[in-house]
């Protein structure tokens, strides 16, 4: 493999590694201000526990989380110091935007929220949590404002004594349509991330009462039991059944994971769809790769399968097709035109000259309905989800429960599918129309050592995976635990 393969193939599997995290972070930070919420308006001790439940989880993500972004931004000018010497001047910007202020706002108040249940007072400590959740979708804004100015360059000049493209214009950054669209579609795709996660562990619990034989009440009397019980607990007036009190709670903790995951999913959707039209227009070529579409048509069939039609192979075969779907999701149009890649790269190789300007096809078309597959099967999840809440029968569907324990991998192939179909869709250009990925790459960096470099960050990685595990493992399978007086947080700030 070539210097420029080994480059891609380490920013790859680092984004991609860290994109893990990132999606969490921003859903588990919404939802334990969620929860918080309720418990500071409503007083149920079962509230306290899921937040402080959800919050240990949240931290450990956001710890390994920030030591792999760190990664991202030494690549620039490790890997890819040719990027940063020409573009630099424009993507730079959003990029220090992002650490001076979201990144900052995110950790200090998580630090105020962890050290601060017996030192502030119950209004400003929620307000912290509340303040971790903003700057961890302001950190996603920052980034995305960058990402989509290398789908969309925009706001920009050209410098005529370097030929390097200089920032005039800040605020068309943050009005980019592919950002708008696609920041949108991120902050969805972490909603249902996060409440993935919080149906998983609420589903993991659930199971183990019901397979301990100790879940045979229904919904409403148990949690009816569970406040009396936990009242009495915060009163001393003795311990509760610490197993009905802890199932009740993630009861509790299922039905909101479930009431954000719907709706997140369908907008999701909606938006995703969107977003395709937005790049139909400005990146037609991403759009023609994610059909292997070859040829130019109008109106436009969707394949749900096919074999064949990668860059060597232009005529696939046993293709199960949706008639003018692709029509609708590219265009909004029922009789839509949909350029073929022939025909795109023709264009581009008039306006940019000689080249293969083709991204690889079988990832661009599979990426595609991995993410779109995926994101039905937990539509559908969810929908038996709210099903049996309506039954009241949630808390003993065992099918149901130990699906949802394994759906969790759903939102982290989502999310990578996603990711890959956005940026694979962009090559060969590392900015669209202004850089090929190819200029971009070190010069100075040889080819061992971006190899060796591969292999520490991938033992490194390896490692941090298997801690975030146990931690996050470890920390689902005990549960809430108890609420020991000690635990009560002090009404007011104390010096």
């Amino acid at each position: 493999m070539s210097q420029l393969d080994l480059a891609r193939l380490q920013f790859a599997m680092t984004s991609i590694y860290h994109f893990l995290f990132v999606p969490v972070t921003i859903g588990l930070a919404l939802l334990t201000a969620l929860l918080q919420t309720a418990w500071y308006r409503g007083g149920q001790v079962a509230y306290l526990r899921l937040t402080r439940f959800l919050g240990t989880l949240l931290v450990i993500n956001v710890a390994v989380g920030v030591v792999t972004g760190l990664v991202q931004e030494f690549q620039f000018g490790m890997d890819w110091s040719g990027y940063s010497r020409t573009v630099g001047d424009v993507f730079g910007a959003p990029l220090a935007m992002e650490g001076l202020a979201a990144f900052f706002l995110e950790s200090t108040f998580l630090g105020l929220w962890i050290f601060g249940w017996d030192k502030l007072s119950k209004r400003v400590h929620l307000a912290t949590i509340w303040a971790v959740a903003a700057g961890s979708a302001l950190s996603a804004l920052f980034i995305m404002a960058a990402n989509s100015w290398m789908q969309h360059p925009v706001g920009y000049k050209i410098d005529p004594s370097t030929g390097r493209p200089q920032l005039d214009d800040v605020w068309a950054l943050f009005t980019n349509p592919v950002f708008l669209r696609g920041y949108l579609h991120v902050l969805l795709a972490a909603l249902v991330t996060g409440s993935m996660v919080m149906l998983s562990v609420s589903a993991w619990q659930l199971r183990k009462v019901l397979r301990d034989g100790k879940g045979g009440a229904e919904d409403k009397a148990d949690q009816a039991k569970v406040q009396v019980q936990a009242q009495g607990e915060a009163q001393g007036e003795g311990a509760p059944d610490t197993t009905k009190e802890a199932a009740s709670g993630f009861r509790l903790s299922a039905r909101l994971s479930l009431f954000v995951l719907v709706p997140a999913l369908l907008f999701a959707m909606l938006v995703g769809s969107e977003l395709g039209v937005t790049e139909g227009k400005y990146q037609p070529m991403k759009i023609a790769a994610a059909e292997a579409q070859w040829e130019t048509c109008q109106p436009c069939s969707f394949s749900l399968f096919q074999i064949g039609g990668g860059n060597n192979d232009q005529t696939p075969t046993q293709i199960l097709e949706i008639p003018h779907l692709l029509s609708l999701l590219a265009t909004n149009h029922w009789n839509g035109k949909v350029l073929g890649l022939n025909q795109v790269n023709s264009q581009y190789q008039q306006a940019y000259g000689p080249g293969d300007y083709v991204p690889n096809v079988f990832i661009q078309y599979w990426a595609m309905r991995v993410m779109a597959y995926l994101a039905s099967l937990a539509l559908l999840l969810g929908l038996w989800g709210l099903w049996l809440l309506r039954r009241e029968r949630l808390t003993h569907a065992r099918w149901f429960l130990n699906t949802a324990v394994w759906a969790v991998v759903l939102p982290f192939l989502i999310n990578t599918s996603g990711w890959l179909l956005t940026e694979n869709g962009r090559q060969p250009w590392i900015v669209q129309g202004l850089q090929l990925t190819r200029n971009g790459v070190s010069s100075s960096v040889s080819t061992t050592e971006v190899a060796i470099s591969i292999i520490a960050f991938f033992l490194l990685y390896a490692a941090m995976a298997v801690i975030a595990a146990v931690l996050m493992t470890r920390h689902t399978r005990k549960g809430t635990g108890p609420l020991h007086q000690d635990d009560q947080p002090a009404p007011e700030m104390t010096y």
